[in-house]
């Protein structure tokens, strides 16, 4: 049976739960509270969901907004966190064309296919 205590209490210590603070467990609740919301209710999924993905992220394994560093004893570089790179693609001005780009191709597109002439009217509005 202590094998057993000692086998959980072991993975208890290795798992990302054991270190978090009062503060992360809020931001995951919080997290779980807007992808309710987006997915059973409805509100703007577009934006709550990857809002409510990116909260879950950050504050279940904070080390995913690690930067690289390297060790000044060994000189081992380490890479960062998965979210340190995205936030570069953001600084660099990558990520919201990309977002804006996505956003826009999955818009209804079925007033333009049922009214051509819109098509036209919009065409000259950017020629205006």
């Amino acid at each position: 049976m202590d094998y057993v205590l000692d086998t959980l209490r072991n993975l208890a210590d290795q798992t990302a739960f054991r270190n978090l603070y009062w503060g992360n467990y809020l931001m995951i609740l919080v997290a779980c509270v807007f992808l309710y919301l987006a997915i059973k209710k409805g509100y703007e999924p577009l934006l709550l969901i990857p809002i409510a993905f990116g909260m879950l992220l950050v504050n279940m394994f904070p080390g995913i907004m690690a930067a690289p560093y390297e060790d000044p004893v060994t000189g081992i570089e380490t890479a960062g966190g998965l979210l340190h790179y995205f936030f570069l693609l953001d600084v660099w001005s990558i990520l919201p064309s990309l977002i804006f780009l996505g956003v826009g191709a999955m818009t209804d597109f079925g007033p333009l296919i049922a009214n051509p002439k819109s098509f036209l009217l919009g065409a000259a509005a950017q020629l205006g």
